[in-house]
């Protein structure tokens, strides 16, 4: 790439984000980060979103942004006010950016925000795709409100992806960080029933979706980024268990996870839906992992 492609990412300070920059390094990318921190080189640019600052400097020349930011949904119990930073920290920093990059005199090509399948809301054993109309409840309101901000972006010569993320299976951080230490302890079992349905993706594959969704100018709109053969709850139970050689005899019944979690029990670990990712399967995307072993495997050799 003689010229190389400037690519300007969010929350590359995250699980995601920092896999992102060393794969688009590897393909010849140059990589920009906005963060709120103080920048510490020449490829950092600060951004206040709750003040509307955004350095100017960081929307220079660029080719495409992948925005990934936002306070993490599955820390801590939900509260009113855990609820508010969650919302706070997507729609406003994604509108903002959005309309900064469509206000350029050469806005980027493609304008990349991270979004979930919460979209969808509790579907039980229904299979959805990107045509499928959003669900009920808080995350899916929040995934439609964060997708229309990211909408600001759209132009005459900007397309737009939505990538609605699943559960990602990664040897640093997210789902198995959290489940890994009672899983080795013996103290695994399923969540509720263990029937509801558990889209997932690993790490790998998911930035390799980024890459292509990137790369791939036909692509615009939504895209579920799951491996094409969702799992329900009871059958990662079971197969992390087996991985491990651990006993999962201890389920987590309904109510003691709404006591400790509030709102987020229903919405993230007793519900969920069958999602399949439709547009990525129809465009040639090859996932790396297809079956939730394999991801697992995948994620427990790569800790």
């Amino acid at each position: 790439m003689e010229n190389k492609k400037i690519i300007l990412i969010t929350g590359s300070s995250g699980m995601v984000g920092g896999a992102l920059l060393k794969a688009l390094a590897a393909k010849g990318y140059k990589s920009r980060s906005l963060v709120r921190r103080e920048p510490e080189n020449a490829d950092e640019f600060g951004w206040e979103p709750e003040k509307g600052e955004l350095d100017p400097a960081a929307l220079e020349d660029l080719y495409g942004v992948v925005h990934l930011a936002g306070e993490n949904i599955a820390e801590g119990r939900w509260g009113q006010e855990k609820k508010k930073r969650i919302w706070t920290s997507r729609e406003g920093p994604t509108a903002l950016l959005a309309t900064r990059c469509q206000e350029l005199a050469s806005p980027p090509k493609v304008f990349v925000s991270a979004s979930a399948t919460g979209f969808y809301g509790n579907r039980g054993e229904e299979q959805v795709d990107e045509t499928s109309a959003a669900g009920e409840g808080y995350l899916a309101d929040l995934c439609r409100a964060w997708e229309r901000a990211a909408d600001k972006a759209q132009g005459e010569n900007t397309r737009v992806v939505k990538v609605r993320i699943g559960p990602v299976l990664s040897p640093s951080g997210g789902l198995l960080e959290k489940v890994l230490p009672i899983f080795r302890k013996g103290l695994g079992g399923k969540l509720g029933s263990g029937k509801q349905f558990m889209p997932w993706i690993s790490e790998e594959d998911l930035v390799r979706v980024f890459l292509f969704v990137l790369e791939t100018e036909s692509l615009c709109g939504p895209i579920n980024a799951v491996a094409p053969e969702p799992a329900i709850n009871e059958l990662f139970t079971k197969t992390l268990g087996a991985l491990l050689h651990r006993p999962t005899i201890f389920p987590a019944p309904a109510f003691a996870l709404r006591t400790a979690f509030g709102e987020m029990a229903d919405e993230m670990l007793l519900g969920g839906a069958k999602v399949v990712p439709k547009v990525l399967l129809e465009n040639g995307f090859t996932f790396q992992h297809t079956e939730l072993e394999k991801g697992l495997r995948w994620a427990l050799k790569n800790e």
